[in-house]
């Protein structure tokens, strides 16, 4: 019986030690834009809300093209901490967009499709 709680508590430890090393090296990583950068709907549906995790720089950009890429919006915004930003697409004609956001130096584009349904604007976000 004690040999039992004495492999126990050993395979306890060499876990923990494993678990351990690989969360500092996790933490040396620097994220990919796309892990501080997430597209969802407002919550009345008419439009995307961006959270932005804090950028080392303090600034994010956001940008909305048309496929013929003409540039519709352009945004700065103060990511010195995580914030959560919304755009509302109601005004935007039916077709394709891309919104493209740029934050520590990457570039994350999504593809929008707004459309009118019920006589109303909606959209959604292509996924890649």
């Amino acid at each position: 019986m004690k040999t039992s709680i004495k492999l126990s508590a050993l395979f306890f430890l060499l876990t923990a030690g494993v678990f351990a090393t690989t969360a500092a090296k996790a933490a040396d990583v620097t994220p990919k834009a796309k892990d501080v950068v997430f597209f969802r709907a407002l919550d009345h549906d008419r439009g995307v809300k961006l959270t932005l995790a804090k950028s080392d720089n303090g600034r994010s950009f956001v940008r909305v093209y048309s496929k013929q890429n003409e540039l519709l919006l352009k945004d700065v915004v103060s990511t010195k901490t995580d914030v959560e930003r919304g755009y509302v697409l109601t005004n935007l004609e039916d077709g394709d967009y891309i919104m493209e956001v740029k934050t520590n130096n990457q570039v994350v584009k999504k593809t929008l499709h707004v459309y009118e349904e019920n006589n109303q604007k909606t959209f959604f976000i292509y996924q890649d």
